[in-house]
């Protein structure tokens, strides 16, 4: 079902079998966040819903790709540019040694000879140059957050969300697992969205619809069908994809 539908839905409804747009989303101006995207300035007010620990935001998706085993090697040709990764002495996206050099994958890694990528979540029983240890980004769909972000918002890394395109009506779960800059997921996101999902030349300007349910989460990576399972439960608690598609409709107008 497309999103204009599930709009149109929830503004023509019976009142006595389903609420007002307007009641069914309540919600307030959280903060906004300002900062710099793609070398222009960004601004994009987060929302929240009253006693609640739902909040959202609309901006577009940059695309992340840490955490896959060959995102990043030495030549360069990994699935995103080493740029993104860091510089020598500042790797923040590569798994480094206690002198600060690369971890190199082995042979029994899934592609030797790459770096190791990290995501902020991570599995820490596994070793530190285990590319297994973090989230894969080809294969789970995650959010990633700025810091201050998360934590004037009140979420945890392992938080579970839901991320709906507005121009195409699909909806992708996700788990929070990485920090970074505001309106960023994974390369497995962006797939479940229908959006390009290229770490180099993929995303959108704008178009979507993130919902994190904060505290949700237990600060470890999960399975697809675990992040499955918790956000369409978290989601229904909340009222569904017509409560959560109001919220978008409520922002629309209120720009």
């Amino acid at each position: 079902m497309g999103f204009g539908v599930l709009v149109a839905r929830a503004a023509t409804s019976d009142e006595s079998s389903s609420p007002k747009p307007a009641a069914a989303c309540a919600r307030s101006l959280f903060f906004n966040f300002q900062g710099i995207k793609d070398s222009r300035d960004q601004e994009v007010p987060v929302w929240h819903v009253p006693d609640s620990p739902v909040f959202f935001f609309e901006e577009g998706m940059t695309i992340d790709a840490d955490g896959a085993p060959n995102t990043y090697n030495a030549d360069n040709t990994g699935i995103d540019d080493l740029s993104n990764a860091g510089e020598p002495g500042n790797w923040g996206a590569l798994a480094v040694d206690p002198d600060g050099e690369p971890f190199i994958q082995g042979a029994d890694d899934p592609f030797p000879g790459y770096y190791v990528s990290m995501t902020a979540l991570a599995d820490r029983t596994k070793r530190i140059n285990d590319p297994r240890r973090y989230v894969d980004a080809s294969k789970i769909p995650y959010i990633v957050l700025p810091h201050s972000v998360a934590q004037q918002a009140g979420a945890n890394l392992g938080d579970f969300g839901v991320v709906v395109n507005l121009r195409n009506g699909k909806v992708s779960n996700a788990i929070f697992a990485d920090i970074g800059t505001m309106g960023e997921g994974s390369v497995a996101l962006a797939d479940n969205l229908g959006i390009f999902s290229d770490a180099r030349r993929g995303g959108t300007r704008d178009g979507l619809l993130y919902m994190i349910f904060g505290g949700s989460g237990n600060g470890k990576p999960r399975s697809n069908d675990e992040i499955n399972e918790q956000a369409s439960t978290l989601l229904q608690s909340f009222g569904g994809m017509e409560r959560a598609t109001s919220c978008s409709a409520d922002l629309a107008a209120a720009r």
